[in-house]
């Protein structure tokens, strides 16, 4: 059963959002990628779980701290241990020399590994200091099949793709009835789990310097074009209801810059395609609230609607 969902992280969201509004550096767009594939790869082990998930309690995403360290876990599988996963989409050729890692060209990468144990030492201990006594079980898990390491010893805990049909019937066997212990630490670590702030490792922007329109729901370009009731991409061809487009780049505004007022004008510039002002309220006057009258008024989104907020 998954206690915490997986979620894209408010860091990817907005990277996503910056890579379609504004030119990346090099560094930041080589981040943007490392984010898109973690992801990709975290969705691709879930599918893989899902016929054994319904065993355990599952965690996803956590983000604990421990001795004033913080320290993020990508899947925990609870029953009678815990199952820590570390999740890796690397792709392409990678080799080991003693604890170093290193891409098939000699470009050294971080050890994830050496992630992964600084992540069940940690965890170890909070859950020591909890009160539970339970077994902790870490595995390094690699998704992609386009994706092989040479000069692994054997004794690594480490998955490779073809591997984890192998890893699914191994859990199937450790599958026992959740008990209250079980469902007691899952919430005393869901009580601990904190969010983290992306914005200070954000690239600087502002309002003026970002590109305007509205962006597609499937290929986060903002090539497309606006008809009377739909918003349709010229990149991939998907096509969304105007109203649907129209607030979910609303929100989009509001993640990317939480201070801004949102004002009929500053949505209309926002959006760029739609001409009338009188639409623009129509399209958010069911799930924003006004606020102040004259040049002062302003939305503010309804506290009922949380729906309609991108969190992390």
């Amino acid at each position: 059963m998954i206690v915490k969902s997986r979620v894209e992280s408010l860091e990817l969201q907005i990277l996503r959002m910056l890579n379609a509004r504004m030119n990346l550096s090099p560094k930041e767009y080589s981040n943007y990628l490392y984010l898109e594939k973690g992801y990709e790869g975290e969705v691709i082990f879930d599918r893989w779980m899902e016929e054994v998930e319904k065993g355990f309690l599952v965690m996803n995403d956590l983000l604990l701290e421990y001795g004033n360290t913080k320290f993020q876990i990508d899947s925990l599988f609870i029953s009678k241990m815990i199952h820590l996963f570390e999740v890796k989409y690397f792709e392409g050729d990678y080799f080991i020399e003693g604890d170093r890692w290193y891409t098939s060209n000699g470009v050294e990468i971080k050890n994830p590994l050496q992630q992964m144990e600084r992540a069940e030492s940690l965890l170890r201990r909070m859950v020591r200091d909890l009160g539970f006594n339970m077994n902790i079980e870490s595995t390094l898990v690699f998704v992609n099949p386009n994706f092989y390491l040479y000069q692994a010893p054997r004794n690594l805990p480490i998955i490779f793709p073809n591997q984890i049909p192998r890893l699914l019937n191994n859990l199937q066997k450790q599958i026992t009835p959740i008990r209250n212990i079980h469902s007691n630490l899952a919430e005393r670590l869901l009580s601990l789990h904190t969010h983290d702030s992306p914005y200070e490792r954000l690239p600087g922007y502002s309002f003026g310097m970002l590109k305007k329109g509205i962006a597609c729901s499937h290929c986060h370009t903002l090539n497309t074009i606006v008809t009377r009731k739909t918003l349709i991409c010229n990149s991939c061809g998907k096509k969304e209801n105007i109203q649907s487009a129209v607030l979910r780049s609303v929100r989009e505004l509001q993640l990317l810059l939480p201070e801004e007022e949102l004002t009929v004008s500053r949505i209309q510039e926002w959006c760029k395609s739609i001409k009338t002002k009188k639409a623009i309220r129509n399209m958010v006057f069911e799930n924003y609230t006004l606020s102040g009258c004259g040049r002062g008024a302003h939305y503010t989104i309804k506290e009922k609607d949380e729906g309609f907020l991108l969190i992390e």
